[in-house]
């Protein structure tokens, strides 16, 4: 007599049904282990995929040309007229720039040590540049042509923690360069170019008036040169406009100019996100060992019960092989219904968390349909030496316990 697949199926839900607690405490085992692989790739998948937004919303077509070092190893100056030169490059949108003054640090007051600068630096800063490196004020105001001229600040965004600094207030003040700079507004954390948030941000006049930040062209002395140049570029040309630029900002010694594109650094920070993925779905693996024992033990510990219905039914004309596939449909049956478990708290637990961090919520195909795979074959293989060991008891044998 051949059982059809739903008489089967029927035959290992009755088992399941019979030790409900014993059940649910294996099933969880398997519930644990597939949630966590589900949860950590889904997770996972959801925080690149927030992260990849946010460098598309900041644009991937900023370049930074930056001053670099000579052969010998010194400092190698931009010169003035490399702002100039790289806008007029054919794709370039914009172009913004800051200079390093060195000489010049900075301090809540005058009664600081010298020796506390809580290594911040001061930057003469163009006009553009939070446009330019689509970077908010978190408080008060970008400088504008009036404020650059005179001896105002704004503070990048670890800058102003570093100084005391969380809001903007009429006279508040910073000793800066060995005089007092009104602080004009606070940056927002910028993404793309991280080393304004612990740079103070000057006008290049300013700097020019105040800080001595001079240098002397067509017998005349001006604001000293850019160290730092942030390019839009045409999305479609940034590649082109890359090639060209470090030639551009400096004819004489292009190998002295820094090329970089800071979207690709967050770009790789997304890559790395999944560095640690291992570790957590090394854990869910090992959670679905654990679940694999509970159910192995469960069944082996139900073929010892159930001798006697084991019997009767060869009895009453089962073969082995149906024997075998009860048991081990069983063992299937407690893993799938665990794994499904699992998945469901798995992908509720992404849904929540991507949510909250304002995330798309990305749960990869492999994720739920690995996890079922997954439970699937450990059920399959934990219920194998079970269902062996009840086909082969014999009827005589199985029945002695009745």
């Amino acid at each position: 007599m051949r059982l059809r697949l739903s008489d089967q199926a029927r035959v290992a839900s009755v088992g399941v049904r019979a030790r409900k607690l014993r059940a649910a405490l294996s099933g969880l085992g398997i519930a644990i282990g597939v949630a966590a692989i589900v949860a950590v790739l889904g997770l996972s998948s959801s925080s690149q995929a927030g992260l990849l937004a946010e460098i598309d919303r900041l644009g991937t077509n900023l370049l930074t040309a930056a001053a670099g070092h000579s052969f010998g190893g010194t400092a190698a100056p931009l010169p003035l007229e490399a702002t100039a030169r790289v806008g007029n490059l054919d794709g370039v949108e914009a172009v913004a720039h800051t200079a390093s003054i060195d000489q010049a640090k900075v301090y809540r007051s005058p009664l600081i040590p010298a020796v506390s600068t809580n290594a911040l630096s001061v930057r003469a800063a163009s006009l553009n540049l939070p446009e330019v490196t689509a970077t908010t004020m978190a408080a008060g105001r970008w400088l504008n042509p009036a404020t650059a001229t005179q001896p105002v600040a704004v503070l990048g965004a670890t800058a102003a923690k570093r100084l005391g600094f969380d809001r903007v207030t009429p006279g508040q003040r910073v000793w800066l360069g060995g005089q007092w700079f009104y602080v004009a507004g606070i940056l927002a954390p910028s993404a793309l170019a991280s080393e304004l948030d612990s740079s103070v941000l000057i006008g290049y006049p300013a700097a020019q008036r105040y800080l001595d930040y001079t240098e002397t062209a067509g017998g005349e002395a001006v604001a000293g040169p850019p160290a730092t140049l942030y390019v839009r570029a045409g999305t479609d040309r940034v590649g082109a406009v890359r090639e060209v630029l470090a030639q551009t900002a400096n004819p004489k010694a292009p190998n002295e100019v820094d090329i970089s594109q800071p979207s690709d650094a967050l770009t790789a920070r997304a890559a790395a996100e999944g560095a640690f993925d291992s570790l957590f779905l090394g854990l869910g693996v090992v959670a679905l060992i654990v679940g694999a024992v509970g159910v192995a033990n469960i069944m082996i510990i139900s073929v010892l019960e159930r001798r006697s219905e084991i019997g009767l039914r060869r009895a009453l004309g089962a073969t082995r092989r149906q024997i075998r596939a009860q048991f081990l449909a069983e063992a299937i049956l407690l893993t799938v219904m665990g794994g499904a478990f699992g998945v469901a708290c798995g992908l509720a637990a992404t849904v929540i968390y991507a949510r909250n961090k304002g995330w798309e919520v990305v749960v990869p195909v492999e994720a739920w349909a690995g996890g079922i795979a997954a439970a699937i074959v450990i059920g399959a293989i934990a219920g194998l030496v079970p269902a062996l060991r009840a086909a082969r008891l014999s009827p005589t044998e199985a029945l002695r316990t009745v």
